[in-house]
């Protein structure tokens, strides 16, 4: 049976941040996810998440300004410091909060630079981030994004992640595979987690198009869940989707997997 998180970025928006906690244990989600925690304090997310039986899945690496527009830095060698400052402000996170892997979303293509250092620096990157958090115990995964959404994102594709991974060539980077995204780039979806299941450690979902929730969309998600749990994935499914009217309204596509 899949487990399914709440992200909490996305999702329960109805209520300020703090308060979503405990709609999302209350609509029956047993772990929750979101992009950053780093706007509020370690005890007080680490507070609801015991308060309301929550198990914190996953949150992201500090990925620069997102308010302007950026969507990670591990692509920037100009900011080679700052990305090693935040693998460890993640990791003070995660460790406070009981979360056992981190996503780090690399960036966009950086003009201006040679493909070759940028390459390079991604990879250096990679390295120490996996490094660091296999000796606190915590997975690092990597998430290819879909251009549409997010123009000029350096990894758009699985197979992109999966070279990298070889370039990188240390055992604590895995991926992190989202469907909403994969069914806009590439498609094949059973196939691709079929062929790859043994390198994802987490996945996402949204339906196609307008990220809203499953049943919304082209995606046969009834199938798709029953293939990822007879394909022997026990991992958590984070609902990173955009609710099209409220949460809760939208959650009926939840109720056959609540156990």
């Amino acid at each position: 049976m899949p487990r399914f998180a709440a992200n909490l970025t996305l999702m329960f928006n109805e209520v300020e941040f703090l308060g979503r906690f405990e709609r999302a244990a209350r609509a029956g989600f047993k772990g929750v996810e979101y992009l950053f925690p780093y706007a509020h304090p370690k005890e007080a997310l680490a507070e609801q998440l015991r308060r309301h039986g929550l198990t914190q899945v996953l949150h992201n690496l500090p990925a620069g300004d997102w308010d302007k527009g950026e969507r990670g830095i591990a692509v920037l060698p100009d900011r080679v410091g700052e990305f090693q400052a935040g693998v460890g402000t993640a990791i003070e996170y995660a460790r406070a909060l009981g979360c056992g892997q981190l996503n780090c979303l690399v960036g966009l293509r950086p003009p201006g630079i040679p493909e070759a250092k940028v390459w390079e620096t991604l990879v250096a990157n990679l390295r120490f981030a996996a490094g660091a958090l296999e000796k606190a115990g915590i997975r690092l995964l990597v998430e290819p994004l879909n251009l549409q959404d997010i123009p000029g994102f350096y990894l758009v594709h699985t197979a992109e992640a999966l070279r990298l991974f070889e370039a990188v060539g240390h055992p604590n980077l895995h991926l992190q595979y989202d469907i909403y995204h994969m069914q806009i780039m590439e498609g094949d979806l059973t196939q691709t987690i079929r062929r790859h299941l043994p390198r994802i450690a987490h996945m996402q979902l949204a339906d196609v198009p307008g990220r809203h929730e499953p049943g919304s969309g082209e995606i046969n998600y009834p199938n798709l869940f029953r293939f990822i749990d007879e394909a022997g994935y026990t991992g958590w499914i984070g609902c990173e989707y955009k609710p099209a009217a409220a949460t809760e309204a939208g959650l009926g596509w939840l109720k056959p997997y609540l156990t």
